[in-house]
């Protein structure tokens, strides 16, 4: 699909890299950029110490408005030279909240970037990637330091297990991956057979793509006794992947908490730009 609107989330306390990062990509594909700035909010105290502590929350709360505010104008300051539509707007949710609000910010946008500065650690970090993932319906992008984002990469890594996540993570991505010059559906482990991945794993996803107009390489690795996601990030850094497609939480997210999986392992080392939807 195309992307003409990008959601990139930043809080009070961050840089404007991922500001700058964000409307270059809207630059290179003719999209607008919105931005949200957020501030999570402290819960208001209960219990026998609500009493006292209610004007050290009030005090709390009135200085992060004020701070939500002056990031809010340095946003704006920073977009007003940008030769790109943008749009910035805040929120000031509660903690337990914050992804659900961040999730319906994301519903209107058609990617949500997370970029370096977000993507250091926090938080904010893990709602924004939660909300994005589970209450947007709409893909996501993350990009670590050192990285280059692009969403027009030449060399493109699919993370194919015939899941549905999987599937909807190509169909999000079909226009970057018809217009790359080389795309690597990469399968680890596959099993054959009917219900599972098929007579011959990733010909199916791979006759699709090229229905699509896709350059479109089959690799099917073996994991030999390692980590599936080591496997995908080594696989993509020795073909010089500029982008790796793939879906998000296979599992619940409780069992990927719990025992570790593919997109925890991914979301901890982003060493190459990764787009995942669920």
């Amino acid at each position: 699909m195309a992307f003409k609107t990008i959601l990139t989330v930043t809080g009070t306390h961050r840089g404007d890299n991922d500001i700058k990062l964000a409307a270059s990509l809207c630059a290179e594909v003719d999209a607008h950029l919105s931005v949200l700035a957020v501030t999570l909010a402290a819960p208001p105290p209960i219990g026998d110490y609500a009493a006292p502590m209610s004007d050290a929350w009030m005090e709390e709360r009135r200085a992060d408005l004020e701070r939500l505010d002056t990031r809010t104008a340095e946003v704006t300051r920073v977009l007003a030279g940008a030769a790109i539509s943008a749009d910035v707007t805040n929120a000031y949710p509660e903690m337990a909240w914050a992804d659900e609000i961040i999730g319906r910010r994301a519903r209107y946008a058609d990617l949500t970037f997370v970029g370096p500065d977000l993507l250091s650690g926090g938080t904010l970090r893990d709602k924004t990637i939660e909300g994005a993932l589970f209450s947007s319906g709409k893909p996501m992008l993350l990009s670590s330091e050192g990285s280059k984002p692009t969403l027009r990469p030449r060399k493109v890594m699919v993370a194919w297990d015939s899941r549905i996540e999987a599937s909807r993570a190509v169909r999000e991505a079909i226009d970057i991956l018809k217009a790359a010059d080389d795309v690597h559906l990469v399968l680890v482990d596959p099993l054959e057979g009917e219900g599972r991945q098929g007579d011959e794993p990733g010909a199916d996803v791979a006759t699709y793509l090229a229905r699509h107009g896709a350059k479109v390489t089959v690799d099917r690795l073996p994991s030999s006794g390692q980590k599936v996601a080591d496997v995908l990030k080594r696989h993509a850094s020795d073909m010089s992947a500029e982008l790796i497609v793939m879906g998000a939480y296979g599992h619940s997210r409780l069992r990927e908490k719990i025992f570790g999986g593919v997109t925890k392992s991914i979301l901890e080392d982003v060493s190459i730009p990764v787009l995942m939807a669920r």
